[in-house]
């Protein structure tokens, strides 16, 4: 198990600039009741089925197609209650084709084991995005042989390889039965995607849409689709926070910039490379009080190194420390040194796996809410290193794309989705179209 997923977050409350919603960290102390060897069993199947990062260099055959970071449940949230006797209908976007596939599950934020029924996965209808829909035929997910399985409090689980293909682009339907009462769930908050919580009962197998009555903006315990392709040479992490995480974008239009950067290089033709991305809204590279997801360092291992395929990171944090650590003094503490300094711990952790780390400058933030003077200082001098250290193995210059011509200090308007934060859906297009796809396919 990763430190990450030992990690039980202690932040007290969000403080997201948009104020969207407050998620402040919940301990939990639920009593268990599943018996010892079938969690001896799942520990074992976890350990040996997890597919290796590559190194850069390295043979790639599994590859991460689409990930999402867990983060604790928040009070008052559909995570919070849990579920129990009900089917969970999740939609995700592959970012690459190929099969068979596999699928991960993750109780990282659960107090007790979660019981998984049964789970499977279908094409989605693409004539329906909009529902719990599906088209095709849906395929069974077995966890070592076996149609259920139980997975530990804090750990994850992969499946069994599904003999499945998928294209690039493909939108999947994921239905995982939860039998028991699953205490507050492992989720991930911001999807950007609709997903869908049945009525009573196991409804996995149902291609219509009946029996899913609620929906949700978030994904539940599902963080991976891993796929089998020769025709794919890596994984590419994006990891950061909201930005990368694409809030703003436009619901189930999968407009984030790491999926438009997917659809770049899959137009390069020949050899392609996956992105997985592994952003949290309102996520920090410091540890501070506030909420959002483990601090960058604490999950990079988990969310990035240890991706299938992994070969390349693109990093994008640091606005929030700067806002929240400027706006709100009392909570934490933040300066340009300790910014960078984080960011001289995740170059040294990818360059230890042999992977290149790519650093991308912070947007601009004048008008959004948690927007000073002081922060603003931080920020220039923070992307000035970006730029100039040579630290990283790249740089992507974001700032220049995104900022006002006629006020670089703000988002140009064309690309402010109206916080003045967050980028709209061209925004995040022009954000992809800055990446020198060349930097990432080097001679030689």
């Amino acid at each position: 198990m990763s430190p990450a997923n030992r990690k039980a977050s202690r932040l007290i409350r969000r403080a997201r600039p948009a104020v969207r919603r407050a998620l402040p960290a919940v301990r939990r102390a639920l009593p268990a009741a599943v018996a010892l060897l079938v969690v001896a069993v799942s520990l074992t199947i976890m350990a040996a089925s997890r597919p290796a990062a590559a190194a850069r260099s390295g043979a790639v055959g599994w590859i991460t197609s689409w990930s999402a970071s867990p983060q604790e449940p928040g009070p008052g949230t559909l995570a919070a209650r849990g579920f129990g006797n009900q089917t969970v209908r999740e939609v995700i976007f592959a970012s690459a084709g190929g099969g068979p596939i596999r699928l991960e599950l993750t109780n990282a934020y659960g107090s007790t084991p979660l019981h998984v029924g049964r789970m499977t996965v279908a094409q989605a209808d693409s004539q329906d995005p909009g529902t719990a829909a599906v088209l095709g035929p849906v395929h069974q997910v077995t966890f070592g042989g076996a149609a259920s399985a139980v997975i530990p409090a804090g750990a994850r689980l992969l499946s069994d390889p599904v003999a499945m293909r998928v294209q690039p682009f493909e939108n999947l339907v994921v239905s995982v039965y939860l039998p028991d009462r699953t205490g507050p769930a492992t989720m991930h908050f911001d999807a950007q995607q609709l997903s869908w919580v049945s009525t009573a009962g196991d409804h996995t197998a149902d291609a219509g849409t009946g029996a899913f009555t609620t929906s949700t903006l978030s994904w539940y315990y599902l963080s991976g689709l891993v796929v089998r392709s020769a025709d794919v040479a890596g994984t590419i992490v994006a990891f950061g926070d909201s930005i990368t995480d694409g809030v703003g974008s436009t619901v189930g239009a999968d407009a984030r910039w790491p999926n438009d950067l997917a659809r770049r290089l899959d137009a390069l033709g020949g050899p392609v490379l996956s992105v997985a991305d592994q952003g949290i809204g309102g996520n920090r590279l410091l540890d501070g009080a506030g909420c959002c997801g483990a601090s960058a360092g604490a999950r990079f291992t988990r969310d990035a190194l240890d991706q299938p395929g992994v070969r390349d990171v693109i990093v994008l944090e640091g606005i929030n420390d700067i806002g929240v650590g400027m706006a709100y003094p009392g909570l934490e503490k933040v300066s340009t040194d300790l910014i960078i300094a984080e960011y001289r711990r995740l170059i040294a952790d990818a360059h230890a796996r042999g992977l290149k780390i790519f650093g991308a400058t912070i947007l601009p933030y004048q008008g959004a809410g948690y927007f000073t003077a002081a922060g603003e200082t931080i920020r220039e001098q923070v992307n000035e290193w970006i730029r100039t250290s040579r630290a990283f193995d790249g740089v992507i210059d974001f700032n220049a794309v995104m900022s006002d011509p006629a006020n670089p200090l703000r988002l140009n308007p064309i690309y402010d989705y109206g916080d003045h934060l967050h980028p709209n859906d061209a925004g995040y297009q022009a954000m992809a179209d800055a990446i020198n796809l060349q930097m990432l396919f080097p001679p030689g």
